[in-house]
């Protein structure tokens, strides 16, 4: 029987975190310090089944610029589901929990998706950016090209264009 469990950070119990933190490292092969920091400060979403964590995701807020506004975004980080639960709805579940968080405390969410979860968050509403990404760093404005065609935006308040420029703030590691 599995079960989906909410909470910030800051309610999380280090084996809670641990667990997270090992799922998403054997899960990506690529996946750093930097990208499990992107996932802390906000609200997890968690499926276990008894005491195994087989499902994360986190929403944390971050500023988009967009048409000469900073958005106030959830941005979804961690989304795992452990390989061999995929395809049982865990994922599903895991983004309605994310979405209604968005829709209830945000203008717009914003994720960037692997090449293989595309088709599932364009399913769901989310839609791609097509226009050209940039980050701001400490130096100043610099493009982002090769995060371009993995973007995803889901529009609540905010009305963007998707055709035009979007701007992230800035952070270490991997800015989108």
């Amino acid at each position: 029987m599995t079960e989906l469990r909410m909470a910030h950070t800051a309610d999380l119990d280090a084996a809670s975190l641990d667990a997270a933190r090992t799922l998403l490292y054997q899960v990506f092969e690529n996946f750093t310090e930097d990208d499990w920091d992107h996932a802390q400060g906000g609200l997890h979403v968690l499926v276990w089944d008894g005491d195994a964590l087989i499902g994360h995701a986190s929403v944390v807020q971050r500023r988009l610029v967009h048409a000469g506004r900073a958005l106030r975004t959830g941005y979804v980080e961690g989304v795992v589901v452990r390989e061999d639960r995929r395809g049982r709805g865990h994922g599903a579940a895991i983004m309605a929990a994310v979405e209604r968080v968005i829709r209830s405390g945000y203008e717009l969410g914003g994720l960037s998706a692997t090449e293989a979860a595309i088709g599932f968050y364009a399913a769901r509403g989310w839609q791609l950016w097509r226009g050209p990404s940039s980050v701001l760093t400490p130096a100043g404005p610099v493009p982002t090209e090769a995060d371009d065609g993995s973007i995803f935006v889901l529009p609540i308040s905010a009305i963007v264009d998707l055709d035009q420029p979007l701007v992230a703030d800035w952070r270490d590691g991997d800015v989108w």
